[in-house]
């Protein structure tokens, strides 16, 4: 890691309230003196850790704004070196200008995730940690934000770390065990290996099992409302979104194209796709929206096929029920207001998950809510639990746990503890690799490059 001192804008480079210029570094402390003025005439170099001052920000021009500056002393700051933040009026042109009094002034430009790749760098977080860090910033859901908190307060690094240690300590008894013959090293049981091998292989396994209704949870649900036209779709995308997203007319075959909106339902988020109705057309424009409809249909994780209770069910949708009997499904039953003439009962055996509403009325949300989120099975997810937040911690629990089946299979195969301990080391690596603690340069590198700057 390089050691100069960096510095950028960690607030939105928008209007607001106040604007945040972050200097980090061995000489964040010197270089704010050179921008900022104390107003008590207070020497800056001098201002102890967690300690604020109010005063001047000046350039080679002159003074151009009034700022607090606030001291954070190595060790204990977010980065783990000396920090200082010079907090101004939130005005575009102010901020920037500040950032570039401060880079003129020997501050080199934070890159992407800077400050928080340099607080993993000096022990401050873990790679885990420091990758909850990103999630807070995109939360859009209670669950999501609870789930990024724990993440950051250490769950998964802990429940890792519990696995990686057991393993460390069988392969380290092995080892010496091995290397050592002539000295007097109890030889560890054969019982003793498999059961924390089998305990490695559990928890991995839970923690991977956990992942894709995890992540669902954090990032949404590919959602697709289907049905024939004029069943309600649009109106049910609208009553989702809280706004008008789709045109509803009563001409069938209104919407023709794909309309998506991200809408969020308690602490749901579902990634929404209101499609076209799906029938047999001799319209060009229409038949391609049906296509559409059905390509969006089959890469959804979530069907809302919606049913009109006015009517009675065509063949069409006797093919649709047909479709969706292996997938993840909730039939929507709408216009409950209306003459009821649809096969509610044909519908409830065919769907695990069913519910009777209008589309029209804002009282029906909270019975779709309770549904859905049932029939993903969300209502019962832990967001403080450990669980794995990214592809790149996936790929090294799903590699860890490969190792850890083949050390089992060595062991139950009676090869050699050679073997054994070659797969253990793996597993060892993979999770060090997940933690950050052995993870290389380039991965680490590809961590933080998610990362807005000034973060």
């Amino acid at each position: 890691m390089s050691n100069r001192t960096v510095a950028a804008v960690s607030t939105p480079l928008a209007v607001g309230g106040i604007g945040v210029v972050r200097i980090s570094g061995d000489d964040a402390v010197n270089i704010a003196a050179k921008v900022f003025k104390s107003v008590s005439g207070r020497d800056i170099s001098e201002m102890k850790g967690y300690t604020a001052c109010f005063g001047r920000v000046f350039d080679s021009s002159g003074e151009f704004d009034e700022a607090v500056l606030t001291v954070f002393r190595a060790p204990k700051s977010y980065t783990g070196e000396d920090v200082a933040e010079i907090s101004c009026h939130g005005g575009v042109y102010l901020v920037k200008r500040l950032l570039r009094a401060v880079l003129d002034n020997g501050a080199y430009p934070a890159g992407a995730g800077e400050f928080t790749k340099r607080a993993f760098l000096n022990g401050k977080i873990s790679l885990t940690q420091a990758e909850a860090v990103g999630d807070m910033l995109k939360v859009q859901s209670d669950y999501a934000a609870r789930a990024a908190l724990s993440l950051h307060d250490g769950v998964l690094f802990k429940e890792i770390s519990e696995v990686k240690n057991k393993l460390v300590e069988i392969s380290g008894h092995l080892c010496a065990w091995v290397d050592y013959p002539d000295e007097e090293i109890e030889e560890i049981s054969l019982d003793e290996i498999s059961d924390t091998l089998y305990m490695a292989k559990d928890r991995l396994s839970k923690l991977i099992g956990s992942f894709d209704s995890g992540k669902m949870m954090r990032e949404g649900v590919d959602t697709a409302i289907v049905g024939r036209p004029n069943a309600g779709k649009s109106t049910l995308m609208n009553l989702m979104a809280g706004a008008q997203r789709s045109i509803v007319t009563q001409i069938e075959g209104t919407t023709r194209d794909v309309v998506e909106e991200v809408v969020r339902l308690g602490d749901l988020i579902l990634n929404v796709a209101d499609t076209a109705g799906l029938r047999e057309t001799d319209d060009v424009v229409e038949k391609i929206g049906v296509e559409l409809a059905r390509k969006k249909m089959e890469q959804s994780q979530l069907v809302l096929a919606v049913f009109d209770s006015s009517d009675t069910l065509n063949d069409f949708e006797y093919s649709l029920i047909d479709e969706l009997k292996d997938r993840t499904a909730v039939a929507i039953i709408n216009k409950i207001d209306l003459e009821q003439k649809i096969d509610v009962d044909y519908l409830k055996q065919h769907f695990k998950y069913v519910v009777q509403i209008s589309a029209n009325s804002k009282d029906s949300l909270e019975a779709l809510t309770e549904t859905i989120t049932e029939a993903m099975g969300f209502n019962f997810a832990d967001p403080n639990a450990a669980m794995l937040a990214n592809e790149r911690q996936k790929k090294c629990a799903d590699t860890a746990l490969t190792a850890c089946s083949q050390a089992i299979e060595c062991l139950e195969s009676g090869f050699t503890l050679d073997a054994v301990t070659v797969c253990i080391t793996d597993a060892i690596e993979c999770l060090g690799e997940l933690t950050g603690e052995s993870a290389a340069e380039s991965v680490i590198d590809e961590v933080f490059s998610k990362f807005c700057v000034g973060k």
